[in-house]
């Protein structure tokens, strides 16, 4: 180190006159630092430069110059740096940081203001590059720590008053990003927060401005930020002691009023610690379905309906790779470790353009990012599960790993279902899931995830049935500049199923389906300007699907092998969206995707008479296709649009359009969704699905966002719904065309929320919804109930969920679960005849009558461990009692003849209390 400031100021004040002239110099360097052209500078001139070592750094530079002056090779050498100079004497010459040196104070800095470029002022309004000047702020309030960051470099000649900040934040204890962070301009009613990636930018006057940030469990700070030209600061914030209350929390309590898309849900895993669920198992989806819009068909039901939607409508993304059946033991559980998982944002009313394939909703799930400060882990042992997840550091603040799993290890479950047929059947599941990510540098970051489960039940001794999951994904997160940053992502996934038949006869057989996909994703983001930013790219995604097969097992079955030809289609879109912040009040989000598909061969497409029911008996002819020829194209645009307007600061009204394409589809004549469903891809007969959606709401927050109040409305269209006909045979059926049908759906409800925080937290979810689907062909075996719209088998008028957690104090909480549900729909027999000297028994139109109602109520008590920061292991007691009320709730009525006499029966899943104790430790 050359000088110290305090020598500097004494020179300047005692010789503060104009920059005097500087020499001629002939000087020539290669590969060599700044620092060693200045002692080259020194060598050949009486001049000595002031200044701290480490501004300079350690990067090499060439240079020639010949009889050129002095102040044009100190302009060329500091050219790509902070660095400014100020000319002291003919002998001496002060370089500084960012700023520059003024040899007078500015008119009006003792009262007087005469000039026409005042200095700034502490928010930065200055209209020109000016000195700045600030001094040390004394509050009552708590002591906060403020940094001074200098930005840029400061050039007299500026014009230039507004510049762009942008960066990333991230928890220093974790090195996860922190998101939906509130970053504010101090004194000024301008901020912004953090996206999920921790990525913020935000415009700042030049000078100097006080940023502050907040957000609840982690510390607040003031950044003293100077600034004088674009530029990127990243840094990291500390947990604050609030975060050890562990409350149901938003990170950004206002966004639900500030952010213009409808329909948004939010939900941490850590908000599943406290809510008590079937066996103490914490499980991310089950908390979803306690949100206003979203449910499931039935207790075991491995589905979700959203908004009216069918379960295929639903697209599940764990870190942009697609889950197919994100159930484990037939719904009972999430097939996500609860440890690995961040959180999940669900989008069921404007979906963002940069998702497509799914007509009802998105659930984008995100993991963990690995520690990579020091080694941690968290496990938990459970009456039918154990799980555990570690981190590793793998090079220090740089990269880092982050593995899971989770098994179980009892088939006592099953034994207390009330059917004695269930009795001696068997279930096992488990999952794995790992994570890498690496910071390359302040511009590149690449992540990988790998994830597998395995479900397998036996519900007979005859027959095993085993269904996976497997996904991979990795993603290269690259800033361009400080306007523009991108990801490119590749990624896998497959789902599959297998049964094994093993009888006492010669039919022994495995049969099984699978269905893989491969997609690319571009996904760019551009920051124009405070008021408009965009988000643009591409995606595409390669199907290939085994329908199904059936080959015999062992020599001796005589069982045929049939194996339906295998499918294969490319869906592809662009799409752009534009974040549009017209004023203070009005925000508006308006996004375009323009989605197509091909169907692709090989394959054999059939084809039909026109204005026939597709069967047998009308088919025309068939085509053969060769590889990758294609079949069939549709496609078309769908539309994202909404708008939030603030009626008051606390009080939001949104509005949203929503359009969008399917073009796969499940095949399913169950009443609940199933692990053996399969997937069936459009082609030259099953049209996509498409849907349209709009949405209308209310929202406020009240004292302080301690309460929370929403209410919206919304009403969904859908045309070419696949369904199916009565007695159609679905698996292992190579003309399914002939078996479904294509119709209209309608669906239309009004969602209350109302959530808090504090001592006394939970929310309490109301919704009114109905759900219709019209299958009306021109031919009486294509229609259905007359071709009149009926109730679907989701249909559940109303529904009712309350969750509420009292902390007695800061390790001892209580917290309660009750849901309300109205029975879902289901075909009766409603008579009986005699054809041909045999008894028949008539049904009612489909759907037209109703099981009886679910509720359920749950209570939990949690003791936490010790809350010492220095303790190795930090613990938590769960203790909970599932269904406390033993209500038999039906999960499906059906009707067998027996003697002449068509007798109902009803089965429940749990019909009595289910008492549970879990232990979860952190280390």
């Amino acid at each position: 180190m050359r000088i110290v400031f305090g020598i500097v100021l004494l020179l300047f004040f005692q010789r503060a006159s104009a920059q005097e002239e500087l020499p001629k110099i002939t000087l020539s360097y290669k590969d060599v630092t700044r620092e060693e052209v200045l002692h080259q500078i020194e060598d050949k001139t009486n001049l000595h430069f002031f200044y701290l070592d480490q501004w300079l750094g350690t990067q090499k530079i060439s240079g020639d110059f010949t009889d050129v002056t002095l102040d044009r090779v100190l302009d060329t050498i500091f050219n790509e740096t902070e660095i400014n100079y100020y000319v002291l004497s003919n002998t001496q010459i002060v370089l500084t940081q960012n700023n520059v040196i003024y040899d007078t104070l500015p008119e009006g800095f003792f009262g007087e203001d005469k000039s026409p470029f005042p200095y700034a002022d502490i928010n930065g309004e200055s209209e020109a590059a000016a000195p700045v000047f600030y001094k040390e702020e004394k509050s009552a309030r708590k002591k906060v720590n403020t940094e001074t960051v200098r930005i840029g470099k400061e050039n007299k000649s500026s014009r230039q008053n507004r510049y762009t900040l942008t960066g990333f934040v991230v928890n220093t204890k974790t090195g996860e990003p922190i998101g939906n962070l509130a970053i504010r301009l101090k004194n000024k009613n301008t901020g912004v927060s953090t996206d999920d990636d921790g990525f913020y930018s935000i415009e700042l006057s030049a000078g100097l401005n006080i940023l502050e940030t907040r957000s609840l469990g982690i510390e607040d700070s003031q950044k003293r930020v100077i600034i004088y030209n674009d530029g990127q600061y990243n840094f990291s914030l500390d947990e604050s002691v609030e975060q050890l209350d562990e409350v149901v929390i938003q990170a950004d309590a206002a966004k639900n009023v500030e952010a213009a898309g409808t329909g948004e849900t939010y939900i941490t895993s850590q908000e599943s610690k406290n809510i008590p669920l079937v066996l103490g198992e914490r499980d991310v989806l089950k908390v979803a379905t306690t949100m206003p819009g979203i449910t499931t068909a039935g207790e075991g039901s491995s589905g979700f309906n959203v908004r009216g939607g069918n379960a295929d409508q639903n697209l599940f993304l764990l870190d942009n790779g697609v889950v197919y059946n994100p159930s484990h033991f037939f719904g009972l559980f999430s097939a996500l470790n609860p440890f690995t998982t961040k959180d999940v944002n669900i989008y069921k009313g404007n979906i963002p353009a940069e998702y497509g394939g799914r007509l009802s909703s998105v659930f984008d799930i995100r993991s963990k990012r690995p520690n990579t400060e020091k080694f941690t882990g968290e496990a938990s042992i459970g009456p039918v599960t154990n799980n555990i997840a570690l981190e590793l550091p793998v090079i220090k603040e740089k990269a880092g790993i982050m593995v899971g799993g989770r098994s179980t290890y009892s088939d006592y479950l099953l034994n207390a279902i009330d059917n004695p047929d269930l009795n001696n059947s068997t279930a096992s599941f488990f999952d794995l899931v790992g994570k890498y990510d690496h910071n390359i540098n302040e511009n590149n970051d690449i992540s990988a995830t790998g994830y597998y489960s395995r479900d397998a039940f036996s519900i007979s001794s005859d027959s095993l049935y085993h269904y996976s999951n497997q996904l991979f994904s990795l993603a290269w997160d690259h800033k361009f500049n400080e306007k523009n940053k991108g990801s490119l992502i590749l990624g896998n996934s497959q789902y599959k199923f297998n049964i094994g038949y093993d009888g006492d006869s010669n039919n022994d057989f495995e049969l099984g389906y699978v269905i893989d996909e491969t997609d690319l994703n571009i996904n760019v983001k551009y920051l124009h300007s405070e008021a408009h930013k965009f988000t643009y790219g591409l995606s595409s995604k390669l199907y290939n699907t085994q329908p199904g097969y059936i080959r015999p097992d062992g020599s001796e079955s005589d069982v045929e092998n049939v194996d339906i030809p295998d499918e294969r289609g490319l869906e592809s879109a662009v799409f752009i969206s534009d974040n549009f912040k017209v004023n203070e009040r009005l925000l508006v989000e308006m996004g375009l995707r323009y989605s197509f598909y091909f169907a692709l061969g090989p394959t054999e497409q059939r084809i039909y008479e026109d204005g026939a029911p597709k069967s047998e008996g009308t088919l025309a002819e068939t085509k053969t296709y060769s590889k990758n020829e294609v079949t069939q194209t549709y496609g078309g645009p769908e539309v994202r649009v909404s708008a939030r307007y603030f009626l008051m600061p606390d009080l939001s009204v949104k509005a949203s359009y929503n359009s969008a394409y399917q073009y796969i589809h499940t095949l399913s004549n169950n009443t609940t969704s199933s692990p053996i469903d399969t997937w069936k891809l459009s082609d030259n007969n099953i049209k996509p699905a498409r849907g349209t959606q709009y949405s209308l709401g209310l929202y406020k927050n009240f004292e302080g966002n301690t309460y929370e109040v929403s209410l919206e409305g919304y009403y969904k269209r859908s045309q070419d719904i696949l369904d199916f006909k009565v007695g159609a045979q679905l698996l292992l059926n190579e003309t399914i065309e002939t078996e479904v049908l294509q119709g209209e759906g309608k669906a239309y409800g009004v969602e209350l929320l109302l959530r808090k925080s504090g001592k006394l937290n939970g929310w309490i979810g109301y919704t009114y919804s109905r759900s219709f689907i019209k299958l009306d062909g021109s031919n009486a075996e294509e229609r259905v109930n007359n071709g009149e719209y009926f109730p679907s088998n989701y249909d559940k008028p109303h529904d009712i969920s309350i969750v509420a957690n009292y902390k007695f104090t800061r390790r001892y909480s209580m917290s309660a679960n009750f849901v309300y549900q109205t029975g879902r729909p289901v075909t009766y027999p409603v008579g009986r005849y005699t054809y041909n000297n045999a008894e028949y028994v008539f049904y009612s139109d489909r759907n037209a009558f109703r099981i009886p109602d679910y509720y359920r109520l749950d209570l939990g008590f949690n003791i936490e461990g010790s809350h010492k920061i220095k303790q190795f292991v930090h613990s938590f007691w769960n203790f909970s009692v599932y269904n406390v009320l033993g209500r038999n709730n039906p999960y499906s009525v059906y009707f067998v003849t027996q003697d002449g006499e068509v007798k109902a029966y009803k089965t429940s899943i749990f019909s009595v209390p289910i008492p549970t104790i879990t232990y979860n430790f952190k280390f």
